[in-house]
């Protein structure tokens, strides 16, 4: 039973459809104005289905006020990271400090390959994604001297100037299954970002997950705790209960309470393009699995 006493945060999982043009945005603007903390959105620049994953960022950061936002996650090998840090320090400052980086290594090769991305290699894109967030990390860096330099294999860069420095710090929320990824995101991440559809065997996998992710932490001299574990579900609402997230809201926060109880898990991102979801979940869900969680604290503080 692990639970690293982070505060709980509940977003969504939108899908940037380009059809109807500003569906995407309407259900951003719906989660903030409905008390969300997250928006987040899936990073496929070679979908002609989907806006652009950035632009839509940029976009729905003006159009909101309070709630935070993030990729989910963002597809490095075709964003380069000296560009991406700046891009992501900017947002930050223009938002009054919303912003934070979801970021993963790649998949679907084939169509990055298409877009004029390189093809790497499993171990290359690991490899690929720890040199992009130093260098990330060394641009945000502003108040260091001299110019930016990391020498890696995939990015090199040689004195590049720093800043600007986001108005917050920036989280770095790794997608992340297998154990060399896992083992990174203990390393160097401030968050840990995986989707429960995709664990094989559902929620008992978080286990051996986690304890990876917290051996590599303790190993390079981090405290497991630091590192949020977020989660994307994905259910459905019912009149009564049947399975894991697939019942009424009270069965919804007693399912995500255990989550956060026994696996650490203390971000909820719901995937939903359904406003009547994202309403439920906000005004139901959230602050009952909120009050589930604290009654639980204060009886084991106790």
């Amino acid at each position: 039973m692990t639970d690293y006493g982070h505060d709980l945060l509940f977003g969504t999982f939108t899908t940037p459809a380009a059809q109807p043009v500003r569906h995407a945005v309407d259900l951003a603007v719906l989660a903030d104005r409905a008390g969300l903390d997250l928006v987040t959105f899936q990073d496929h620049p070679y979908q002609p289905r989907f806006h652009d994953t950035w632009t839509l960022l940029s976009y729905v950061a003006a159009r909101t006020e309070r709630v935070h936002l993030s990729g989910n996650v963002l597809n490095l090998p075709l964003r380069q990271p000296a560009v991406l840090a700046r891009a992501a320090a900017s947002l930050d400052l223009l938002s009054g400090g919303r912003f934070e980086l979801g970021i993963g290594a790649g998949a679907f090769w084939e169509a990055i390959e298409a877009m004029g991305g390189r093809r790497l290699a499993p171990g290359q894109a690991i490899t690929a994604l720890d040199e992009a967030i130093r260098v990330i990390r060394e641009v945000w860096a502003a108040d260091r001297p001299g110019g930016v330099r990391v020498d890696g294999d995939f990015y090199r860069v040689e004195g590049a100037k720093r800043g600007p420095a986001p108005a917050h710090h920036v989280n770095v929320w790794i997608g992340a299954y297998k154990p060399r990824m896992l083992r990174l995101t203990g390393r160097v991440g401030d968050g840990w970002l995986p989707s429960l559809q995709y664990l094989p065997g559902g929620p008992a996998d978080l286990t051996a997950m986690n304890a990876q992710i917290d051996e590599a932490a303790t190993a390079a001299g981090r405290e497991p705790a630091r590192i949020r574990r977020l989660l994307n579900v994905a259910g459905r609402f019912a009149p009564t209960g049947r399975a894991l997230l697939d019942g009424p809201p009270e069965q919804w926060a007693e399912d995500l309470a255990g989550l956060a109880l026994e696996h650490g898990v203390s971000a909820f991102i719901l995937a939903t393009d359904d406003p009547a979801a994202i309403e439920v979940f906000a005004a139901e869900v959230a602050p009952a699995t909120r009050e589930l969680v604290a009654e639980e604290r204060a009886r084991t503080a106790a």
